[in-house]
């Protein structure tokens, strides 16, 4: 089970002191961010795709080198990497530099976003979205999986002898991830290629979320790449901790009420009751979070939104310090009777060892096959 933190990039006023921090501020914070997150255990740092204020990450490769470069254990990742409006040859080959210049310490979540006049400015027609998903997708593999690539399409201009560089890593593509708030044929695509399907589940009750990963489970198992319930699944979640829950409600709830997202909107009550947001004590957080398996199963990887609203950077490291504090007890809560047959989460050592087992037991098939005659 992997833990971490992803965050959407919003550059947001604080409620409680009316100051609204620099682009260059929120960059900056968001790398030491990322730096104290392996400082206290945490397993994977994600960062969102924008294009539009009052986001800032618009080139998520950059930024996620930037942290390769001064972290040693953390996987690189993102929470949606626009699949209708990038290219991708050219996530295929920013994706496999990262790869290389990180050992390995990088996957991806793809999506469509959730902001409808990126398409144009791209080039693209928001009404294709979910053509552009299935077409750009099966390109992309393609440009992993093969090294000489002949295709044509209906969305870019055709290849011809076409070479995407550099080559992956030890010539494994990164794990990918399929992002979906509401599409089932996301969890299909996803099914369809064997790769792993993360519910966003932060704004919407469980029982959505639930339909949507049962539904890729059911779809893993039917295209043969094992049982449903070894899928490889994961969740986003949220918090504000404190001590004391009440300390934590009082400090989080200005924040809550004038997030751009959903301030103004239900109350903080009401919201934490109907979705996974947790905002108390420690161990409140502990006890919601564990819950998550009762609802989906048991899954591979678990990251917490943590950095939005106008949080200061001082309140986002401690609450990092906290999750760090609760990460031993939750590790163990999720391991407890975890069946051995579920797989961990990816990592590019275990997607190389996955290779050549499958290499191998191919190898020793056909050498009896042989024999045989």
């Amino acid at each position: 089970m992997q833990f971490g933190i992803f965050s959407v990039g919003d550059v947001t006023l604080d409620p409680t002191n009316g100051r609204m921090p620099t682009e260059a501020e929120r960059i900056k914070a968001i790398v030491q961010i990322a730096r104290h997150a392996e400082e206290v255990g945490l397993d994977v740092f994600a960062t969102g795709e924008h294009h539009n204020p009052p986001f800032y990450p618009s080139s998520p490769t950059t930024l996620l080198g930037y942290i390769g470069a001064q972290t040693e254990h953390l996987i690189l990742s993102t929470t949606t990497t626009l699949i209708t409006t990038n290219d991708p040859v050219k996530i295929a080959e920013d994706f496999s530099m990262l790869q290389h210049l990180v050992d390995g310490r990088t996957d991806l979540v793809l999506g469509r976003g959730n902001t409808a006049p990126v398409y144009p400015w791209f080039g693209k027609n928001p009404h294709d979205a979910l053509e552009l998903t299935i077409e750009n997708y099966a390109l992309l593999r393609r440009l992993w999986d093969e090294d000489v690539v002949d295709w044509s399409g209906k969305f870019r201009t055709p290849l011809h002898n076409f070479t995407a560089t550099p080559r992956p890593l030890d010539g494994v593509a990164p794990f990918v991830w399929h992002g979906s708030i509401r599409t089932p044929q996301i969890a299909e695509l996803a099914a369809y290629y064997g790769d792993g399907f993360f519910a966003n589940n932060i704004f919407w009750p469980k029982e959505h979320y639930i339909r949507l990963i049962n539904l890729y489970r059911e779809r893993f198992e039917h295209y043969g790449h094992g049982k449903a319930h070894q899928a490889v699944v994961g969740l986003g979640g949220q918090f504000f901790m404190r001590r004391n829950s009440q300390d934590a409600v009082r400090e989080f709830r200005p924040y809550f009420d004038n997030a751009p997202v959903y301030g103004h909107g239900p109350s903080l009550e009401d919201f934490t009751s109907q979705t996974p947001l947790t905002v108390g004590s420690p161990a409140e957080f502990v006890e919601k979070t564990l819950a998550f398996r009762d609802y989906f199963g048991d899954y591979q990887r678990q990251l917490f939104l943590v950095d939005h609203a106008g949080l200061p950077l001082k309140t986002v490291l401690e609450q990092l310090d906290l999750l760090g504090e609760v990460l031993p007890e939750l590790k163990a809560g999720f391991e407890a009777g975890r069946p051995a047959d579920v797989p961990e989460g990816p990592t590019h050592a275990a997607l190389v060892a996955r290779r050549d087992g499958s290499a191998a037991a191919a190898q020793a098939e056909a050498e009896g096959a042989e024999v045989a005659k």
